[in-house]
């Protein structure tokens, strides 16, 4: 998930950072609630600029003594702490509680409740600036240019603007009754015996002096009131899931929140979701991400999915641009609003990806199984046409049949698979493959576009169109099994290089492959073999690269870690090929390794052997909450219920695999097109609630290969 020629190094707040979420807007301060940016990447951010880089709070010329750190909701922390006592006696009974908001903007109520018999006169200071600083470079770790910046105070308010590149961006921060200098709001607080004093501190952004449309003000309004009624309605909407096993249970029901708390809005089109990457660093829009994070988060949300599919739509490539590497029918890489990235990605969106476009026409596929209306995949059915046209004449560089990649560019990436860091592929012996590269995965996924496809025509009755990407599907999954085939290692290259020859590194890129149905039937048991092999499974999750490959390292990004996101797909794969007692193994290790994350599953963790330390070793700089690895639990659980619906052939199948000693699983308000459903489950027993009419349960798994199509884009 590299963002574009970013560092994917940079420190996420420091030890005990606290991340708030809302849209595309976030917060990192450190576990007082204090925002301190100097060198370091703390800060609130709106629209991939820092609207604030300084906020620290000190009373009676002291900073607080941090008691707590509390986030009842993604968008919402309260920081609790002690204050000094005016003649620093020991044991201060100044209690100061900062209830902070994040959304179009940042909103600090400050309270300081005395528990003292006496009254106390105070000193209130808030430290405050806004750097401006575009998130490309606060995330890079550039130096920031403070030179343009000016700072006016209006009366209570402080104003804190720059012009950079064409663009005027700037902080107002107010409060009513503060003493405002350049630098900070002060207040003198007289608080009576057992009595309290509050205020309210708000940062409104500005672009070219405009404010957001429901900025927070000093109405009354204790928070953002778009952001709270879409996280009031995500939570009536979503499944409610109980699980006997207390573990599991809560991991789901994170993920859910976490799903709800990574969600983004158009802005022209308000009631439309689609899916950001992930916190801090990530929150916006990632062709790759976002897609197939809607897609394993079907069992939660189907809208998701299409709102993703739509938002990428509306940015689909339409011209050749070698600078962002905008191409016609290209879906993008990823979309940036602030200034520095603007310039660096040629533009908001930079294109350098090989798997958002296929991804975008088999998830659309994937849909229509789901009971996305007619109305919406007639819109959506030119998109991926031209998708499709995409790989034909621009992913497929050299008309051998394999979509391949080179950047144009000496900014853009050097690889543009999900393993996106420059050194993520490689051969078994440590050389990096040069490009032009054919990603693995990527055949794979270009295969599960022209079934989707195939399968859409034959939803429309249009026979020829179905034949069509049935024949193109059949031609590449004969010629992948050949190409790719290594038959002295027992397994697929990870990828051909710019010579066509196979890079032979041992990986979970192949797993992909299972689970769009790519691989030839004959030569699954020794890819599962090396998947759940010692050197892949590190007993919590699957190694991205093996560990008796040359380029191995166990704490590397793309190298030897483990992707919760990775090892569900790969656990998707083993399910629909039949190796249902692998499949359950790997999902227990994430489910295990979850525990030990609270719940929440980062962006990626060490790849260590479980038999070396008491839980999983912690990547340094994950992400978290992040779209993928919140996604991962939900796709397990629809795997292991084998839970798979078919509006086209008005079934639904459910055939669990739970384990027994996890007790009873049951999922209500289920969207499944415009019904709702109820999902029980125990064993291998299961059952379904609410079906719409004319549906017919199957209590047996989805057949794992099409005779008609050899395979279908879902799992």
């Amino acid at each position: 998930m590299t963002a574009w020629n970013a560092d994917t190094e940079a420190d996420v707040g420091g030890a005990g950072a606290v991340t708030l979420v809302e849209g595309s807007s976030f917060c990192i301060s450190s576990h007082s609630g204090d925002i301190s940016a100097e060198g370091g990447t703390n800060g609130a951010f709106y629209r991939d600029t820092r609207i604030v880089s300084r906020w620290v709070l000190r009373i009676n010329g002291a900073l607080r003594e941090p008691l707590v750190a509390q986030r009842p909701d993604a968008f919402e922390a309260a920081f609790v702490g002690r204050a000094k006592w005016p003649d620093g006696r020991f044991d201060s009974p100044l209690v100061v509680r900062q209830q902070r908001h994040i959304g179009p903007g940042l909103q600090d109520d400050i309270t300081l409740r005395n528990y003292s018999s006496e009254a106390v006169d105070c000193e209130i200071e808030l430290l405050v600036d806004a750097d401006q600083a575009d998130l490309f470079d606060v995330k890079g770790g550039r130096p920031i240019n403070e030179d343009s910046l000016t700072r006016t105070v209006k009366g209570a308010e402080l104003l804190v603007e720059t012009f950079r590149n064409g663009q005027r961006r700037g902080s107002a921060v107010r409060a009513a009754g503060a003493e405002v200098t350049v630098d900070a709001l002060r207040f003198h607080a007289h608080i009576p015996a057992r009595g309290k004093w509050s205020t309210s501190v708000i940062v409104v952004p500005l672009i070219n002096g405009a404010a957001p449309s429901e900025p927070f003000t000093e109405a009354g309004l204790p928070r953002h009131r778009t952001g709270v009624q879409r996280h009031l309605a995500w939570e009536e909407n979503v499944p409610r899931i109980s699980v006997g096993d207390r573990n599991i249970e809560e991991t789901l029901q994170r993920s859910q929140s976490d799903l709800g708390s990574l969600r983004i809005f158009d802005a022209e089109h308000p009631d439309r979701a689609a899916v950001a990457a992930g916190a801090p660093w990530f929150m916006a829009l990632f062709g790759r991400d976002s897609l197939l994070s809607s897609y394993m988060s079907l069992l939660v949300d189907s809208t998701l999915a299409v709102g993703t599919l739509q938002t990428l739509a509306t940015l689909q490539g339409s011209k050749v641009d070698p600078d962002s590497e905008e191409e016609p029918g290209r879906i993008p890489h990823e979309v940036r609003l602030g200034v520095t990235a603007g310039l660096s990605l040629g533009g908001t969106a930079y294109y350098g990806t090989a798997d958002a476009t296929p991804l975008f026409v088999s998830v659309l596929g994937e849909l229509s199984r789901w009971g996305l209306s007619d109305e919406v995949i007639d819109s959506l059915l030119p998109h991926a046409d031209r998708a499709l046209e995409w790989i034909e004449k621009y992913g497929d560089r050299d008309g051998d049949g394999f979509v391949e990649y080179l950047r144009p560019n000496e900014h853009g990436l050097v690889n543009q698979g999900w393993k996106d860091s420059w050194d993520g592929i490689n051969f078994a012996d440590g050389r990096i493959a040069e490009p032009p590269i054919a990603l693995c995965e990527v055949q794979g996924y270009v295969y599960a576009a022209y079934v989707g496809r195939s399968l859409l025509a034959r939803s429309a009755g249009d026979t020829g169109t179905e034949q069509r990407w049935a024949d193109r599907a059949a031609s590449l999954k004969e010629a992948f099994n050949e190409k790719f085939w290594l038959p002295d290692k027992g397994y697929f290259a990870i990828a051909l290089d710019k010579d066509k020859i196979p890079v032979d590194a041992c990986t979970s890129n192949m797993g992909h492959s299972l689970w769009v149905g790519i691989v030839d039937e004959e030569k699954a048991p020794s890819v599962v073999e090396r998947l759940m092999s010692p050197e892949m499974f590190t007993g919590w999750g699957i190694r991205t690269l093996a560990s008796d490959m040359g380029a191995y390292n166990p704490v590397s990004y793309h190298n030897g870690s483990v992707w919760p996101h990775d090892s569900a797909i790969v656990a998707t794969g083993l399910m629909r090929y039949g190796y249902v007692a692998e499949a359950k193994r790997l999902a227990r290790g994430i489910f295990d390794a979850a525990a030990h994350f609270d719940g929440q599953l980062p962006e990626l963790f060490c790849g260590f052997d479980r038999s070396e330390y008491h839980g999983p070793v912690p990547y340094p700089t994950a992400c978290s909450p992040q779209a993928w690895a919140a996604a991962a639990p939900i796709q397990l659980a629809r795997i292991l219920l084998r839970f798979d619906p078919d509006f086209t052939r008005g079934v639904v199948h459910l055939a669990p695999f739970l384990a027994e000693d996890k007790g009873d699983f049951r999922a209500d308000n289920v969207r499944l097109g415009h019904s709702r459903i109820s999902i029980t489950a125990r064993g291998p027993e299961g059952n379904i609630e609410g079906l719409p009419p004319g549906f017919k349960l199957l209590k047996e798994p989805r057949p794992p290969l099409d005779e008609n199509l050899g395979g279908h884009a879902g799992n």
